[in-house]
């Protein structure tokens, strides 16, 4: 530690209280080191926050689930004491077409899927195989999601179930959507799935927040200092590199490791704060903020329904049908027990779009009154009053759009900016987006870090002065 770093107490800054920001503290913390999360919001969590719902119990605003595959946030909860509140569930998906609803839990629903014809029905219940042939995501790395779609199962296949979802997933990106990001999907999908075909999925009781809880206590409990309700302003760099961050409210905490886990474009204002005057201060700064800002993300609305009875007996439903204003339709109580919940029916209604669309930037009440009507269609005999409340949530950058060779724009972890460090959702690669992989990055961050300033302890002149 140099002398710099002893003046303040701290080894490190991490910027965000989501799963990625908390795992890193956490390993920094685990090693001995002295770490500050700076966290906006006045809860931990991020994207996977929560809120009240059905007489005071706790929910996720945004749906989560895990995969069988998901080690990463499997072992956390193992690491924390809470492995026996996770718990596996058979869950019911299918699809949303032509104003039908078909079920595509298990392989015999392929057969009776009627918007296909036979032969093309067999060519989708083949292509999970196809794709599990690929050992190497690097083969896939030129090509689009259609391209390779088109290639697997043919072009009707495409148009009838592929197409709708990746346009309602990403809208005019559609089409530059890279393959790796649907070849990731189908290896998930597949692998969660029993002998039987069924899917099995993941959900720890009483949500993410039971998780966020107990990290929240281990770190206490390490020391680390966690500040909720704190906006950072800039990142402060000198010729050297990082210096610190300055809060909102002015206050400048000095740190030579500073770990930034918001969205590219977010940490790129950061870097570049409005109103800054002069230069950059180091040379990488300008390439580093051009890079960040280069990738282009999508917002997501969501919309929470708190039902007085369910909907249908399907969790997931996928939405192939671009009359209707959301992607999808997840009926978490069709997964949790609605008891956990007051007996509440929890529907999520989720839509990508840009944070500059109408539906974006209605008010909440418009957001519900709008879905109504669209509702009624897909449920013929959904009605208001079976609504007893709603909420909307919004996030600004909720999905990164990941294009053919992504590799070569995706922000470094660490950066050509000395103790400067950057783990989001768009680094998640070649997996998707998600609590799981978020876990893993803020760990990989966490080690390198951790890394980097035990080679720097050994480099410090007093140090050396004092060995010898």
């Amino acid at each position: 530690m140099n002398t710099h770093d002893r003046q303040n107490g701290r080894d490190a800054v991490v910027v965000g209280g989501g799963f990625t920001g908390l795992s890193a503290a956490l390993e920094l913390a685990e090693r001995g080191h002295r770490v500050t999360v700076l966290e906006q919001d006045a809860e931990l969590g991020g994207l996977a926050g929560s809120f009240d719902v059905g007489g005071g119990k706790r929910i996720e605003r945004f749906y989560h689930h895990w995969f069988d595959s998901d080690e990463e946030i499997l072992g956390l909860c193992d690491r924390l004491g809470i492995a026996d509140a996770v718990r596996p569930h058979l869950t019911r998906t299918g699809m949303y077409y032509a104003n039908s609803i078909y079920r595509l839990s298990r392989p015999l629903d392929l057969l009776r899927f009627a918007p296909l014809p036979l032969l093309d029905r067999l060519r989708l219940g083949v292509m999970a195989l196809r794709a599990g042939r690929v050992d190497d995501w690097r083969s896939l790395e030129h090509l689009t999601a259609k391209e390779w779609l088109i290639s697997l199962g043919g072009r009707r296949v495409y148009e009838v179930v592929w197409r709708p979802l990746l346009e309602g997933k990403f809208g005019a990106y559609a089409d530059q959507v890279g393959a790796t990001w649907m070849w990731t999907k189908l290896h998930l999908r597949g692998g969660s799935r029993t002998k039987s075909g069924s899917e099995v999925l993941y959900y720890l009781r009483g949500g993410s927040e039971t998780l966020v809880t107990a990290l929240h206590k281990r770190l206490a409990e390490l020391g680390v200092e966690i500040r909720t309700g704190t906006a950072v302003d800039s990142v402060l760099t000198d010729d050297t590199g990082v210096a610190g961050v300055r809060t909102s409210g002015g206050e400048v905490l000095p740190a030579r490791h500073v770990l930034v886990t918001t969205a590219p474009a977010l940490a790129a204002d950061l870097l570049e704060p409005e109103g800054a005057e002069g230069p950059a201060e180091h040379p990488a700064l300008p390439a580093l903020v051009r890079q960040l800002r280069g990738i282009r993300y999508l917002a997501n609305v969501c919309l929470v329904l708190e039902n007085n009875r369910r909907l249908s007996d399907t969790y997931w439903l996928n939405v192939n049908d671009p009359s209707f204003p959301y992607v999808g339709v997840i009926e978490h109580t069709n997964m949790d027990d609605p008891a956990h919940y007051g007996g509440r029916h929890v529907v999520y209604l989720s839509k990508y779009l840009p944070a500059d669309a109408e539906l974006y930037r209605m008010s909440d009440e418009e957001v519900f009154e709008y879905s109504l009507p669209h509702l009624r269609k897909m449920f013929p005999g959904f009605d208001r009053s079976w609504v007893d409340a709603h909420h909307v949530w919004r996030a600004e950058y909720a999905q990164p759009v990941v294009t053919p060779d992504y590799t070569r724009a995706m922000p470094p972890l660490e950066t050509g900016l000395g103790g400067l460090y950057l783990a989001s959702m768009a680094q998640v690669f070649p997996e998707d987006r998600g609590t799981n992989y978020a876990v893993r990055e803020g760990r990989r961050a966490g080690r390198l870090i951790a890394d980097r300033l035990r080679t720097s302890r050994a480099a410090t002149p007093a140090e050396e002065a004092s060995r010898a």
